[in-house]
């Protein structure tokens, strides 16, 4: 089955890039808007509009496949690629990726985007969002073309086995940090709430103190709103390296703070995202592993996540490597062709590493849908309720796909 036709369409993510340099720096709030002058390059305010591309390829049976270029909601921030403005790619696209598409048999989505993810243009790689999107309409076509499901094409080029059992889902809250995880608790979500703490005034507090009340009413609320004991969720908070900045990166103290975040939970498991922001990879790598070390000596079950400068598949290798941390986020739009995806949790699985195939709030419904199917196909420890901050939305798009293919493999 050939391409026939490519079409490009310009559209809205589900949420905002943000410049996450400035909030981190104390940038205040009027409504839904930051105040306060943009400081990562390419912004031109704070809180931007997120935008993406829809991929368009038209078969030679005239079905259309898709796939969406979405990128992550902090974008420049961490090691990642510029804002994604769908005015500046997509004209990119029609002069430098169309032409390689239109004629093109649909042979293989594995080579077909590994070829993608390879190519250079002026010898730059082709955006992560670009890589992202395209590699998700070659596997709906792949998937079309030959009449079956996307997680079942991934598990046939990949050699892995066809399995309808669900895999967990992790919900996030964005700053509704209360009224969200009642929704989260009411649905049963895996693993909640994400908390989004990203400011040390406002999120932290001083002594670390906002955060620890916060923890109190997670274990409460999860306690007083659950229809039965057997619920039980992990509780995951994201805390953007501010942990470190309120306490000078100082591992010992770092994770002194955390273990006592742990006794605070009543018993439910509890992981620390990006407790530590250094600036690069190899010291991220360095001082997750020393906060590691010093969680081991405390003897406290709290697990720490890799986030921030693990953000390719080669960063995931070296940090699953090094064994710094017990999680690290597969962030899907980071990773660049969603074959990467794949192939960083089979690594993580592969060397003992927990995998949470994560994302951005600033995806698309069709974005979302792709990663339910490679999350089938590779069962990582958690998925991403994705896209937008509403909690219910992305609940929506990610469980209802994955019930779906659970109900065509289970037949």
């Amino acid at each position: 089955m050939k391409i026939k036709r490519v079409v490009f369409s310009a559209g809205a993510s589900a949420f905002y890039f943000d410049d996450q340099k400035a909030i981190k720096g104390g940038a205040g709030h009027d409504g839904f808007v930051y105040t306060g002058v943009p400081v990562t390059s390419g912004f031109r305010r704070i809180r931007e509009p997120g935008q993406s591309v829809s991929v368009l390829l038209e078969l030679e049976n005239g079905a259309v496949a898709s796939g969406d270029c979405a990128a992550v909601q902090y974008s420049g921030a961490g090691g990642r690629d510029p804002l994604f403005l769908a005015e500046v790619f997509i004209p990119f696209l029609e002069k430098h990726v169309k032409p390689k598409l239109e004629g093109r048999e649909v042979d293989s989505f594995r080579g077909l985007a590994a070829e993608f993810e390879a190519l250079t243009v002026d010898g730059k790689r082709l955006h992560t969002a670009i890589r992202y999107g395209l590699s998700q309409a070659l596997l709906d076509a792949r998937a079309v073309a030959t009449n079956r499901l996307k997680c079942q094409v991934v598990c046939e080029e990949y050699g892995l086995p066809v399995s309808a059992e669900p895999v967990r889902i992790f919900g996030q809250c964005g700053d509704s940090r209360y009224e969200n995880v009642d929704k989260m608790i009411l649905k049963r979500v895996d693993a909640l709430p994400h908390g989004l703490i990203n400011n040390i005034e406002e999120k932290l507090g001083r002594d670390g103190g906002k955060l620890r009340e916060y923890v109190r009413w997670l274990r409460d609320r999860v306690n007083a709103l659950r229809m039965d004991e057997g619920y039980r969720p992990t509780l995951h908070i994201d805390v953007y390296g501010t942990i470190g900045d309120l306490l000078g990166n100082d591992a010992a103290k770092v994770a002194g703070y955390i273990a006592s975040l742990g006794g605070e939970t009543g018993g439910l498991e509890l992981y620390i995202e990006g407790p530590v922001d250094m600036g690069g990879r190899e010291a991220q790598i360095e001082k997750l592993g020393a906060i590691r070390r010093e969680l081991h000596k405390l003897g406290s079950p709290v697990k720490t996540v890799a986030d921030e400068w693990c953000n390719t598949l080669e960063d995931i290798r070296l940090f699953t490597d090094a064994k710094c941390c017990e999680m690290v986020q597969v962030k899907t739009p980071d990773l660049g062709g969603i074959q990467e995806t794949v192939e960083a949790v089979l690594y993580c699985q592969k060397h003992g590493m927990e995998a949470y195939q994560g994302g951005t709030c600033n995806e698309t419904d069709v974005s979302a849908r792709a990663c339910v199917h490679a999350a089938m196909a590779t069962r990582p420890r958690l998925i991403l309720a994705k896209p937008g901050m509403g909690f219910d939305e992305g609940f929506c798009i990610v469980n209802n796909e994955m019930r779906r293919i659970m109900a065509v493999l289970g037949k």
